[in-house]
């Protein structure tokens, strides 16, 4: 797939994965959409769009929350641009802790964005794409939507969820002329975990326990585009994340010590 010219939405894109994904479909030509809660820091990405191309980026607030809302940018952007050929679903947020530590409400909050929130825009753009005939929808899950994530379980359930819904709407799109991907990365180096909540812990410690390099959200960006210009049914990386997977496929039972590990050392620092 060649981006330049490419008509492209990307949710979630005031930082992270979003921002960096934004910024590298600008720079290889694309017309990008900037959609965030946060209008302001949507803004501030849009103006490095313009330092780069001049008139290559919109910014617009959205809460991937609101199903209407959502639509309603995907009708706007196909009645400007007369198309819509990629839609990132990015948006998400974790809430990590001890589930017996957890609410409903915490639960509740993280199906909101990370599930239905996705939802919301791979139904307004799988529809929109089918109906002119092509596109691509790309939906940003994680590796621990391919397997466990103790100590992070709402995260983990919305993820796996993401991953099903996407193959599902690979196949249906086949006939469509609708493309669908999933992104099951490692952990990145964003600020998703650094801004969720951590219950009866301190963040600090439990980040600086994470054992896994991360990867940056710029080179992020580019393993991502690279894997929907090959139109990978699944993007996954880095190489750990390949093996870790490749693991539960084979033997689920061989990843069961990692996340009793997992729980284990969280538990050492819950207060």
């Amino acid at each position: 797939m060649q981006f330049t010219g490419q008509v492209c939405i990307v949710t979630g894109a005031a930082s992270g994965i979003g921002r960096a994904l934004a910024l590298e479909l600008a720079r290889r030509g694309a017309q990008v959409v900037v959609s965030d809660v946060d209008l302001a820091g949507a803004q501030g990405v849009v103006e490095s769009i313009e330092r780069m191309r001049p008139g290559a980026g919109s910014a617009h607030a959205l809460d991937v929350t609101d199903a209407d809302a959502v639509a309603a940018l995907v009708a706007q952007v196909v009645d400007t641009h007369g198309r819509l050929d990629l839609f990132f679903n990015n948006a998400g947020i974790a809430v990590g802790g001890d589930a017996r530590d957890l609410t409903v409400a915490h639960w509740r909050k993280v199906v909101e964005v990370n599930l239905m929130g996705v939802i919301h825009g791979a139904d307004a753009a799988f529809k929109a794409m089918a109906a002119q005939g092509h596109g691509h929808l790309v939906n940003i899950s994680s590796l621990s939507g391919l397997i466990p994530f103790p100590t992070n379980a709402p995260y983990g359930a919305t993820k796996h969820a993401v991953v099903g819904l996407s193959h599902a709407l690979r196949i249906e799109g086949e006939d469509l002329g609708v493309k669908v991907s999933v992104v099951c990365p490692g952990f990145i180096d964003t600020n998703i975990f650094a801004a969720s909540e951590v219950l009866n812990a301190d963040r600090e410690r439990l980040m600086a326990a994470n054992p896994f390099k991360k990867v940056s959200a710029d080179e992020a960006a580019q393993r991502i585009l690279e894997g929907v210009e090959k139109n990978r049914a699944v993007i996954i990386f880095p190489l750990y994340a390949h093996l870790m997977w490749a693991l539960f496929r084979l033997a689920p039972a061989l990843l069961t010590p990692f996340g009793r590990r997992m729980i284990r050392d969280f538990r050492k620092l819950r207060r």
